[in-house]
């Protein structure tokens, strides 16, 4: 396993985070793993060398937060694990229940901190843009709960690279802390974040944590053209409105087709290496990938071996067409 700093800060992380969506209550979703069948993927994510763990208090309604503190708690010493977790989506009733207000933020770290068993959380990410809330609430809430020992950095999320540069303004003005992390979505087959997003975080050294790699599976291969009815094979893909929302262009196809081609010559799987491509990008610190078979762990481990030269780059690269912004705003979850 590979180490790396996040953005300018001395904390380092390896070079692939798990995310932890996956692993919960089957209730919430019913690709979603319980806690006995989480347990083996988080155990040998920590034996391939990953420090780095995502979750949110929405995935599973806080029982991804539940199952990852129960894992953790088990298998490491807590200075020895990175724990991510995010702050937005709806968690509770009533007009409160979501959103970037001081009193959710503070409502919600601590509920969070209960699930995760631990008394701070080392990377805390805003998880959308609130535009009800001024943003100046949201930074002095977030300064205050690193000064109280809670968190120990902070992140934004998926959001246009004018808020992300309006809240760091905003931090630096009244001397608040700021944020350290962008975890945006970012893969070959989206690629908007080249635009604006990711020149900003490398500008002002933010590290770069992008979800959604191999594009909801989409860059593993394994979709065809006419299936938009069946969407796939897995209960994962059968079940995700949002990857036809996302993807299915047929120029999205032909990045796949060329992703296929290549791996087969490289002798890799079409996932790794779209994620290896992922890993080449200037300023990426830890790419999100999620795992229901501890093949797909293995395989994610294994693309930090693959070097990639320009050439190749360039190839998977030449065939991408814009695509409207997508991620950002969807609905009450993440």
């Amino acid at each position: 396993m590979q180490y790396v700093r996040v953005g300018k800060t001395g904390l380092k992380v390896s070079r692939l985070c798990l995310g932890c969506m996956t692993y919960g209550d089957p209730e919430w979703k019913p690709w979603i793993l319980s806690e006995d069948e989480s347990r083996p993927f988080i155990e040998r994510a920590f034996e391939l060398g990953v420090n780095f763990f995502d979750t949110a208090d929405v995935y599973s309604l806080g029982r991804s937060e539940e199952v990852l503190g129960r894992v953790l708690k088990d298998l490491a010493p807590r200075d020895q694990v990175v724990i991510a977790t995010k702050v937005f989506f709806r968690t509770g009733a009533g007009p409160n229940g979501r959103g970037l207000s001081r009193k959710h933020i503070m409502d919600s770290i601590d509920a969070s901190l209960r699930r995760l068993r631990t008394d701070y959380v080392d990377l805390y990410q805003i998880h959308r843009w609130d535009p009800e809330t001024p943003i100046e609430e949201t930074l002095e809430a977030l300064h205050d709960i690193v000064k109280a020992g809670k968190v120990r950095y902070l992140g934004a999320s998926s959001m246009y690279a004018w808020q992300l540069a309006k809240a760091l303004h905003t931090a630096d003005q009244h001397g608040w802390t700021r944020f350290v992390s962008m975890q945006n979505h970012y893969n070959l087959v989206y690629r908007e974040e080249e635009r604006e997003m990711l020149p900003l975080c490398r500008d002002q050294g933010l590290g770069i944590i992008p979800w959604s790699p191999l594009a909801r599976g989409f860059l593993a291969g394994n979709r065809r053209r006419d299936d938009s009815e069946t969407r796939g094979e897995t209960a994962r893909t059968k079940g995700d409105a949002y990857a036809l929302q996302y993807y299915y262009a047929a120029t999205d196809f032909a990045v796949v087709e060329r992703v296929l081609e290549l791996a087969e010559r490289l002798g890799v799987s079409a996932a790794q290496l779209a994620l290896a491509w992922v890993l080449r990008q200037p300023g990426v610190t830890a790419p999100i990938v999620g795992a229901s078979k501890l093949r797909h762990l293995e395989e994610a481990v294994a693309a930090l071996e693959i070097d990639l030269d320009d050439e190749s780059c360039a190839y998977l690269e030449e065939l991408y067409a814009p695509h409207p912004v997508i991620g950002q705003s969807p609905p009450d979850r993440g």
